[in-house]
């Protein structure tokens, strides 16, 4: 027997694009999941700022971000909670972002090659 949860969908009367797998929903930052599972896959982004470690990860990331903040102007975007929290500091909710026809906005972004599957301790190939 296969049992089916309900996401929670959090109500956000601001959500932006902080960088390319985190938004934040009413001042709160959250980091984007997709059809991973916490801990173990999900996905990942180049960084942007001070964290890239590569110019050509800068640019990358700032591509991603701009991608990701074009996603969550479509309508009917909603953000839904997986009840798990990552393992930083800030212990950001982990979520997913559906657009208005159903499609995650992770998806997307890991389609068009703005983003990777993300799995503990696997090397991110921006940088070379």
């Amino acid at each position: 027997m296969i049992t089916l949860l309900a996401a929670t969908v959090i109500s956000c009367l601001q959500l932006t694009a902080v960088d390319g797998d985190t938004i934040k929903c009413n001042g709160r930052n959250m980091r984007l999941i997709g059809d991973g599972v916490p801990f173990k896959s999900g996905i990942d982004t180049p960084e942007t700022g001070g964290r890239a470690k590569c110019e050509r990860e800068r640019m990358l990331g700032k591509e991603a971000k701009k991608r990701l903040a074009e996603l969550l102007r479509e309508p009917g975007v909603r953000s839904e909670d997986t009840g798990q929290v990552d393992d930083t500091d800030q212990r950001r909710p982990l979520v997913r972002v559906r657009l208005g026809n159903g499609q995650l906005a992770e998806n997307i972004l890991l389609s068009e090659g703005h983003a990777i599957i993300w799995r503990p301790k696997v090397k991110r190939p921006w940088c070379g």
